[in-house]
């Protein structure tokens, strides 16, 4: 194993251009840091530096050993900050990771109840494509992926599907959209302009759509829900959202609401390494999802 205290010798020497000079900046003796950076080139199998007359040279090995000391040393000295300026009582860190399908308004909503906890907890959230979200999951880089389909069986990763409760979809539009395509609902959908959302909900409207023999003009789709609502919010066309957050929808982007779809079936999981549930945190928002935000 390194020895990075001989490592910080030799990062010594390198920067001030000579023993000597690293040996009165250290309050060392030239001897002690010779020996140790001795011992380190022994350890490594390669020369660090070479004499040539009385000037000691660093060689290309040690150009490459160089540069990636000053990264570990400068990693280190930011860690050393980064403690000390953490508050006295340490809050408990919460991983989290968000489908790019889940609705930022509901992954919200899901995980505010986190907050309310006697434990102070320090929210470190990522959103990212369900794949990588479960590759880091894996590997214990997050507690929790909150995702709107279930972790795949042949994937290989092993982790466990809590469900956090499901909903149907209601769409919407601004006024004119909506008061054309409110009468004969849902048959009236029949060529409109249809803002689409990716993921398990594109199935499941898919589906619905399908089922119902109805075939909207789709001009537009979109993995950033957030976006889709702009868009909609434009004028561009009606749109889906999950129907637990109709007033919020009607309130923030001053649409209408068209129609709901209660045969469709949106779920939402959270997906965790721990087949029983025991952070906290995790515990939490599944309780609050599954009394509260769906209802039960």
């Amino acid at each position: 194993m390194l020895n990075y205290k001989q490592l910080h010798y030799f990062w010594n020497v390198a920067t001030a251009g000579g023993i000597r000079r690293a040996a009165e900046r250290m309050h060392l003796t030239p001897q002690t840091l010779s020996g140790q950076i001795g011992e380190l080139e022994r350890d490594l199998g390669v020369k660090l530096f070479v004499r040539s007359g009385r000037r000691l040279e660093i060689t290309e090995a040690g150009k490459l050993a160089l540069a990636r000391a000053d990264e570990i040393f400068q990693i280190g000295n930011e860690l050393t900050e980064m403690l000390k300026a953490s508050p006295p009582e340490e809050a408990l860190p919460f991983r989290v990771g968000l489908a790019d399908s889940v609705p930022k308004s509901i992954a919200f909503r899901l995980l505010a109840p986190a907050f309310e906890l006697t434990t102070p907890i320090r929210l470190l959230c990522h959103r990212d494509r369900l794949e990588n979200l479960f590759a880091e999951l894996a590997i214990h880089k997050l507690e929790l992926v909150i995702a709107d389909q279930q972790l795949p069986s042949g994937l290989g990763v092993k982790a466990f599907n809590h469900p956090l409760g499901n909903c149907s979809m209601t769409f919407f539009g601004v006024q004119d959209l909506a008061r054309r395509y409110r009468p004969n609902f849902p048959r009236s959908l029949e060529g409109a302009p249809m803002l689409m959302p990716t993921g398990s909900a594109r199935g499941a409207l898919g589906g619905w759509f399908a089922e119902h023999g109805i075939h909207p003009r789709v001009v537009g789709e979109f993995d950033d829900t957030a976006l889709l609502k702009t868009f909609g919010q434009a004028g561009l066309g009606l749109f889906p959202a999950p129907s637990v957050m109709k007033e919020e929808v009607r309130r923030v982007y001053d649409v209408e609401v068209v129609g709901e779809a209660k045969d469709v079936d949106v779920r939402y999981f959270a997906i965790s390494a721990e087949r029983r549930l025991k952070h906290p945190a995790v515990m939490a928002v599944s309780a609050h999802a599954r009394q509260n935000l769906f209802g039960g």
